[in-house]
């Protein structure tokens, strides 16, 4: 005996058949990012706006999500949101009775994600990491209303990938400085203070209030250098 646990009869047969199961799952994600490619390729300037799943019709963030997207979208902006209720509800409606694309990229969930019907464009993905790729993929600027821990993932997705080099800089905006105020304290005070972050970091976010303040800031930003990515970015961009 050498102490360890007999394997039993059929475990190498269920390995084989979960092996199996993994190199198709392979091929999943791929058609995934396939199809993003495909039917996104030509939706740009594009915005992605993120926030809150549980933000009702008529709370203020709503509101405030649908009045920026109409904006963004009478501007020339394909808007980009997460297709389900809430937040990305209004981010797509307001993108809808505007000038540009509405697009929802709904994730299926195992609590499922309704989504919304305010989408011109829409792509269901099986996975996370891949419907994050198309957010930043496929994005010219973020805006980031209040929300939870899949709103600080997408911020943080984005300011890791900006920071690291991993894809073109970008303004990312944040929208109601009373809600984000004590994040960014803590950046300050936590991340930057103990070195964990450079104090150039910093100036990766920007905070905005009013929503045709947060258009002006995205041509600003690009008034220079035009909104195509430069050949360098491109490259990073199929890298990412």
């Amino acid at each position: 005996m050498n102490g360890k646990l007999p394997r039993p009869a059929d475990a190498g047969a269920a390995d084989m058949a979960h092996n199996a199961r993994e190199s198709w799952r392979i091929f999943g994600i791929m058609s995934e990012f396939v199809e993003a490619t495909e039917r996104l390729a030509q939706i740009r300037p594009a915005v992605s706006i993120f926030g809150s799943a549980r933000a009702p019709v008529d709370s203020p963030y709503f509101l405030l999500a649908e009045k920026i997207a109409r904006l963004l979208s009478d501007a020339g902006f394909s808007v980009i949101s997460g297709g389900g209720p809430g937040i990305m509800e209004a981010a797509n409606k307001g993108a809808y009775f505007g000038k540009s694309p509405s697009v929802g990229l709904n994730i299926q969930l195992p609590n499922e994600q309704l989504s919304n019907r305010f989408q011109d464009i829409s792509l269901t993905f099986h996975h996370f990491f891949a419907r994050k790729v198309s957010f930043v993929k496929f994005a010219t600027a973020y805006v980031v209303l209040p929300g939870g821990f899949g709103t600080l993932d997408e911020l943080s997705e984005a300011l890791t990938l900006v920071q690291t080099g991993k894809t073109r800089k970008m303004p990312i905006i944040l929208v109601h400085s009373p809600f984000w105020g004590g994040l960014l304290d803590w950046f300050r005070d936590r991340l930057q203070a103990e070195h964990m972050i450079d104090p150039a970091d910093l100036d990766l976010v920007q905070t905005i209030d009013d929503p045709a303040a947060i258009v002006e800031a995205i041509f600003k930003y690009y008034e220079k250098r035009g909104f195509a990515p430069l050949p360098a970015e491109r490259e990073n961009l199929l890298n990412l």
